[in-house]
């Protein structure tokens, strides 16, 4: 059943408080809380929010790591009025701090395994924001150069919010900072309208009851969580939080909290399928299986298909500055491995609401079928960039009337939907011949590599790969020998155990870079 949503994100968990209060709305590690328990620990943290800024807050900061902290204190922010800012303790100082600064958060919300780096973040900090510490003691806290502190204590002492501040659908409901070109994270501020648009979209596409239960597998510095945990809350479901070690090894997890939702980045997937172990039958609870964040490749979704044969598989794509996801492609086991290119699954049609416009190097429309740069407007197009007016500049562009947002990704439309080409930067000239990467990569997939990345490596005019699950390079070679012109053709192939993957669980190109540099070095 699709149901109209409150403007307000994080609503939803004090519905089902209501509704139905014993029902298990989150689980972590080995710990459930109710719907009751989260949304009154929830709104305890939130009237010390309010009260703290004598009002509704601005911004505040999560720095926790799949914990109570993490994922109530997001809520806590969006009950106060605030819009949550996550952070990843993963993350160098230097940077942490720097989005502290420039979110110019007003508290902090941090767990216990996130407090031995918060004293080295907050020294240089101008203006110390409260710091709430939901699961330490003042007296374990240590130094925080003079910063005000709610402990444990404090929090499970203190009057839940009840009158909560007004938001609209203008309000920034999260920030999130993004890597930037420049080195300095870029914030993308996510209204209110935004999220809801995109939860709307997907609760009329899935139709989640109080009976699901849905794998959280993302850090929360990446936007793919925010499904996870408000497509739950808004329809009374149960979101899991999994450990690594559980992600890395599912199947027992899946089955013994009967996960109907699954929702990752395919190099999970592809690292199971990897390792042998999607077998068919063997995630049988599982109705939707969804993936988000990179290419999700031809084999893996039918491997993944095999394992989970009651799921519907679906492929999401979409950047953060079009709120999570913007199209989505079912996967048919009958006609979709025709529709791949580059070994890929398509990236579908658009969600409802959404216009989507196909342009070239200089912004204007490209015919139907032609090749372009994949540019979305509507209700889930973000605001621009966080205090950055000039790189807005650079990515949001009117046309018609509306204000679009541009991808960076090459698409084709064919046969009723997108299919995705590669980034614009991995579209590149070598020798005077332009070269899309992805090409080669799906070539050396087909030819027996689980992974393949294709990078410009040592020089601008040198094609080097890396690829990891194949067994020799010499077929590697031979595949491309074959399959590719010569201009096209690596230079050389390098096997790898495992790809180096960044903080999304995404392939980090830059580590590879460095390795192979590395590499280079110790060969003199």
């Amino acid at each position: 059943m699709t149901t109209a949503l409150n403007p307000r994100l994080g609503a939803g968990l004090l519905d089902h408080a209501c509704l139905r209060p014993e029902s298990v709305a989150l689980t972590v590690g080995r710990r459930e809380y109710s719907y009751e328990e989260a949304a009154g620990i929830a709104r305890r943290w939130a009237g010390v929010l309010v009260e703290a800024a004598g009002g509704r807050p601005r911004r505040v900061g999560v720095f926790a790591h799949r914990s109570e902290a993490s994922y109530l204190g997001a809520a806590a922010a969006l009950l106060a009025g605030a819009a949550f800012v996550p952070l990843n303790r993963k993350f160098p100082a230097e940077r942490t701090r720097s989005m502290l600064e420039r979110a110019d958060v007003d508290a902090l919300i941090v767990d216990a395994g996130s407090l031995p780096g918060l004293a080295e973040i907050l020294r240089g900090l101008p203006g110390k924001p409260l710091v709430l510490l939901p699961d330490v003691v003042r007296g374990e806290a240590g130094d925080l150069g003079g910063a005000r502190v709610a402990d444990a204590v404090d929090l499970a002492a203190a009057a839940p919010l009840v009158r909560l501040p007004e938001v609209s659908r203008d309000d920034i409901a999260y920030l999130l900072f993004t890597s930037g070109s420049t080195g300095t994270p870029k914030g993308v501020p996510v209204t209110h309208g935004n999220v809801r648009a995109f939860l709307e979209a997907n609760q009329a596409r899935y139709r989640l009851t109080p009976e699901d239960r849905l794998t959280q597998t993302f850090d929360q510095t990446f936007d793919l969580s925010v499904f996870d945990l408000f497509m739950a809350w808004e329809h009374g479901a149960r979101v899991c939080s999994m450990d690594p070690i559980e992600i890395l090894a599912p199947f027992k997890y899946l089955e013994r909290n009967g996960i109907t939702v699954w929702f990752s980045v395919p190099s999970v997937a592809a690292m199971l399928r990897r390792r042998g172990v999607l077998k068919p039958g063997s995630m049988p609870t599982l109705r939707w299986s969804l993936f988000c964040g990179e290419a999700l490749p031809r084999a893996t979704a039918e491997d993944w298909q095999a394992a989970a044969p009651q799921s519907v598989v679906e492929n999401l794509y979409g950047p953060t500055e079009l709120t999570i996801a913007c199209t989505v492609h079912r996967w048919d086991p009958a006609t979709s491995p025709a529709a791949c290119v580059h070994d890929n699954v398509p990236i579908g049609q658009p969600y409802p609401g959404l216009r989507p416009l196909v342009v070239d190097d200089e912004l204007n429309p490209v015919p139907d079928g032609g090749s372009g740069e994949l540019c979305m407007a509507g209700p889930q197009t973000t605001p621009g960039y966080w205090r950055a007016p000039e790189i807005t500049a650079e990515r949001y562009f009117t046309h018609a009337g509306q204000t679009y947002y541009r991808t960076g990704d090459l698409v084709r439309f064919q046969d009723g939907e997108y299919v995705c080409l590669g980034r614009n930067d991995q579209q590149v000239k070598v020798g005077g011949y332009r070269i899309e990467l992805g090409e080669i990569e799906a070539v050396l997939r087909r030819a027996g590599a689980v992974e393949a990345v294709a990078l410009l490596w040592p020089d601008p005019e040198t094609i080097t790969a890396v690829v990891s699950g194949a067994a020799d390079t010499a077929t590697l070679a031979a595949a491309c020998d074959s399959s590719l012109p010569a201009y096209m053709a690596p230079r050389s192939v390098h096997l790898v155990e495992e790809m180096p993957v960044n903080g999304n669980g995404k392939v980090d190109r830059a580590a590879l870079r460095r390795r192979l540099d590395e590499i280079s070095t110790s060969r003199g």
